[in-house]
């Protein structure tokens, strides 16, 4: 279920930002100390980088595998080493806020950024983040069977009408159902 969460943020955040490519008006060169302000609290109601939490402690458990396969016996020293060098690097975390929040100034007017962060922000929005990717998966699974059902009946009716004009050509009118004829005997 946490998946769902993450992918539906994810989603959010796409959609936001396809509004970019589709020509938002607000295209600042620099962000003002507002925009900043209202981007952070847009991307705090979305949860637009809450996907890229488990960065840091991902590379660093991946780091320790290493370290600890190359050299089992320390593993111990390995893994205190690979925390504490971690944590060091843990306030780099807020670089990756400021990014975001620039990017989002620089694609949304100050208007447009407390919308999206008002709604967001709001039970309503809230459901949309959790539940609206589980919403979509289920529409698209709908989606193939009513397309599944669509092909079929168009392949159908086609063919019934274009049975009545479509003639089989001579010789070719055999029925594909009948029993093949059986080659003569060889004398």
């Amino acid at each position: 279920m946490n998946k769902f969460a993450g992918f539906g943020r994810f989603a959010a955040a796409t959609v936001i930002l396809s509004g970019v490519v589709l020509g938002s008006a607000a295209h600042a060169q620099e962000a003002s100390p507002e925009q900043l302000k209202a981007a952070r609290a847009a991307i705090d109601a979305i949860g637009a980088t809450t996907q890229f939490d488990n960065i840091l402690p991902g590379l660093a458990e991946r780091l320790k595998a290493d370290l600890i396969q190359d050299s089992p016996n320390y593993q111990d020293q390995i893994t205190a080493e690979v925390d504490k060098q971690a944590l060091a690097l843990a306030p780099r975390r807020a670089d990756l806020e400021k990014e975001a929040a620039v990017t989002y100034a620089k694609a949304f007017t100050v208007e447009e950024l407390n919308a999206i962060a008002a709604f967001y922000g709001s039970p309503v929005g809230q459901k949309l983040l959790k539940d609206g990717p589980i919403a979509s998966r289920e529409t698209v699974k709908a989606a193939d069977i009513w397309a599944q059902g669509i092909s079929r009946d168009l392949q159908k009716s086609t063919s019934t009408e274009l049975a009545k004009v479509i003639k089989p050509a001579p010789g070719a009118g055999t029925d594909p159902a009948a029993p093949a004829a059986k080659p003569a005997a060889k004398p």
